[in-house]
């Protein structure tokens, strides 16, 4: 299919205007409207029926409302449409995600119009080469069914459109809080084609909230210890002497994603800081990718966000193009490291800027008052965007880890009853082996001493806010269909962030494991009189450690629950599973076979 015929069926779909000749309706409204889910959906089939050499269509699932989730497979040769056929060719992926927050839609109008310039307006896809080495995928709308909640009201602190989707999905998921626990359904589909593709670079498009200053393009990258050091010399090189200063060139201005340390004093500065794995740009680090985030401000008129959006995404092609197979040297240097078991240890699992350090930088701000509000109480801060000024403010980078973990050398053994763990390792592409026949072994595990819920639900969940626990070494028995996780394969960190439970989106964190901490069964009292005293009279020490124990805690010694319970407790009747991880920690790779 021809150009012209492109802009001839455009004008024929339903729910575009006649006069479109192929643009966007962001284009068509001088960028008041964005378009909703099926004039979307019908764009995209239209690119793919133009120039079905080079676009294929991929429907990765369905959302709880209904809705296909797509993703655009763009490849200029038509030869890699697959990811095998992808990496025979030594092709880099490209993965660009858009609207997982529906109302910040920035990277499906851009993404649409680039994709619409590279292979419609420039039919031979040639332009500055910038498709020769990539195949892309574009998911236009992540968050599909809160694409469809759809009204002028959804973002209240965002310049435009004049109506957008929400923020959350309609089971109320944020889905950049879901890359690892991996509940919701539109997660899944993503996951799925992350899984198969593996991507060499994740672009995920937002809008920010927070301060007002001068600055339309802001972005992170994950540069510290929780990424690996190729890929983080990659990121330099192609940012800091490429592609920000081609940025800058056109007009754009750039910086670090700025998160304020007191939202209502910018000259406290800023931090810098990693993302843990429920963020995309953290979830690629722990799949030894690159994660770039893309933050347009939100104050700025739509079409300055698309057009920056637009522009850093043809940037970083335009890198590549320049650079070919750099960056897929640097994951597969990363994955062949983590498989061979070199990764640093002990691994990072959380890190934070050090308080203490910070560098002065040069903040292109605007001009600013603050006044006591008698509405709120609060510091009231009142921003004038007509007044750039700008200021030198700390800036906190210097990112250090805070909890770490030693891996062990040979893996985890999870067993077959916990079913919903063996189902997120398999849906972040971990190779598991799985037991034949029961296995009985020692391992080391965790036992939990006090645990604190969070008082309030987050994504659905009331998650573990902390916890003490101490290692122990126990012989335990997995059953057949019971499952070893290898720590030697690529995804080395994705394992330790879900089953290391100190890890911030472990699945212990998450609540996954709740149930090993209730109490199931009860020792009657009548019971427990009797039983204690036969105890007692078997063991001296016990009586010595009952009777220190009323001494020191005057809480236990007016308890006679508390009382029959050290008994209950150091009895043969006591649930010997009960806060216990049954997940266990292996140095020697147990007998498989």
């Amino acid at each position: 299919m021809s150009p012209a015929a492109f802009s001839a069926q455009a004008q024929s779909a339903p729910a575009v205007d006649v006069e479109d000749n192929g643009r966007t309706r962001a284009e068509q409204t001088d960028y008041r409207e964005t378009a909703r889910y099926d004039e979307t959906m019908a764009f995209c089939r239209r690119l793919a029926a133009a120039r079905p050499d080079a676009v294929r269509i991929e429907t990765l699932g369905r959302s709880p409302e209904g809705r296909e989730i797509i993703a655009l497979v763009v490849s200029l040769d038509g030869r890699a449409f697959t990811p095998e056929a992808a990496r025979a060719a030594d092709k880099e992926i490209v993965f660009i995600n858009a609207c997982i927050h529906p109302g910040e839609c920035e990277g499906k109008d851009a993404g649409l119009a680039l994709l619409r310039d590279l292979l419609i307006l420039d039919p031979t896809g040639k332009a500055d080469g910038l498709l020769d080495q990539v195949v892309l995928l574009f998911v236009p709308i992540h968050g599909v069914d809160g694409h469809e909640r759809f009204g002028p009201f959804n973002r209240i602190n965002q310049n435009g459109p004049a109506e957008m989707g929400w923020r959350t999905t309609a089971q109320n998921y944020n889905l950049n809080r879901d890359w690892l626990k991996a509940d919701a359904p539109e997660m899944h589909a993503v996951l799925d084609l992350f899984r198969r593709w593996l991507p060499d670079m994740l672009i995920d498009t937002h809008t920010t909230d927070g301060a007002d200053y001068q600055y339309d393009l802001t972005f992170s990258l994950e540069k510290f210890a929780n990424q690996h050091p190729a890929i983080v010399a990659w990121q330099h090189a192609a940012f800091d002497d490429d592609i920000v200063p081609a940025l800058v060139a056109q007009g754009h201005q750039l910086a670090p994603y700025i998160t304020l340390k007191n939202d209502r004093d910018p000259r406290e500065g800023f931090a810098d800081g990693a993302a843990s794995p429920r963020f995309s740009t953290g979830y690629a680090a722990a799949q030894n990718r690159c994660g770039l985030l893309v933050e347009t401000h939100m104050l700025k008129d739509y079409k300055t966000r698309v057009v920056a959006t637009y522009d850093l995404i043809r940037a970083v092609l335009a890198h590549l193009a320049k650079n070919p197979g750099a960056l897929r040297r640097a994951t597969a240097q990363a994955d062949a490291d983590a498989a061979a078991g070199r990764l640093s240890q002990p691994l990072p699992l959380t890190l934070a800027a050090d308080p203490k350090k910070s560098e002065p930088f040069s903040f292109l701000g605007v001009a600013w008052t603050r006044e006591l509000s008698a509405l709120s109480g609060l510091p009231w801060i009142r921003y004038d965007a007509a007044r750039p000024e700008t200021f030198t403010v700390p800036f906190y980078h210097d990112v250090q880890p805070e909890i770490t973990v030693t891996l062990p050398k040979a893996g985890y053994l999870v067993p077959a009853a916990w079913t919903v763990v063996i189902e997120r390792l398999q849906r972040h592409g971990i190779a598991l082996t799985t037991l034949a026949r029961p296995l009985t072994v020692e391992v080391e595990t965790s036992v939990f001493d006090k645990v604190e819920w969070q008082p309030r639900p987050f994504e659905n969940h009331h998650g573990i806010k902390d916890f003490q626990s101490h290692l122990e070494r126990r012989t335990l028995t997995f059953p057949a269909g019971s499952v070893f996780v290898d720590v030697h394969q690529r995804a080395a960190k994705v394992i330790a962030h879900l089953l290391e439970p100190a890890a911030p989106d472990s699945l212990l964190r998450w609540g996954y494991f709740d149930a090993i901490f209730e109490q199931k069964e009860y020792a009657d009292d009548y019971v427990m009189e009797r039983v204690a005293r036969e105890m007692l009279a078997r063991d001296p020490a016990l009586l010595a450690e009952f009777e220190r124990r009323l001494i020191e805690d005057k809480e236990f010694a007016a308890s006679a629950s508390a009382r029959l319970d050290f008994f209950y407790r150091r009895s043969p009747y006591f649930d010997d599973r009960l806060n216990v991880y049954p997940i266990g920690r292996v140095d020697v790779r147990p007998p498989l076979d």
